[in-house]
């Protein structure tokens, strides 16, 4: 003699997460990662260079630009801060 399966029982609306709380947490991860992401960069390179216009002229048909390399060192507590508030805020969010 063969056993029915029991039918499936039905879901209601109440079970599933509000839009609005599922766009938050998303969020919240998209920038726990970002935040991490960006801590481990300055811990691996320390340091970042940018290029700035600093002066212009022209001169009849001749133009003149100058541009200086600038340096920008990064605190090892600040990529160290960033990853662990980017830790915290994935660790609280697991729901």
């Amino acid at each position: 003699m063969r056993e029915r399966a029991a039918a499936p029982q039905a879901i209601a609306f109440t079970d599933f997460p509000d839009t609005t709380e599922v766009k938050h947490m998303s969020n919240i991860r998209i920038i726990a990662i970002i935040l991490i992401i960006v801590g481990v960069l300055g811990l691996v390179y320390g340091q970042f260079t940018y290029t700035k216009e600093t002066h212009e002229a022209k001169l009849g048909p001749l133009e003149f630009q100058v541009k200086e390399k600038e340096t920008v060192n990064v605190p090892t507590w600040a990529g160290g801060g960033a990853i662990a508030i980017g830790v915290v805020l994935l660790l609280k969010n697991r729901n």
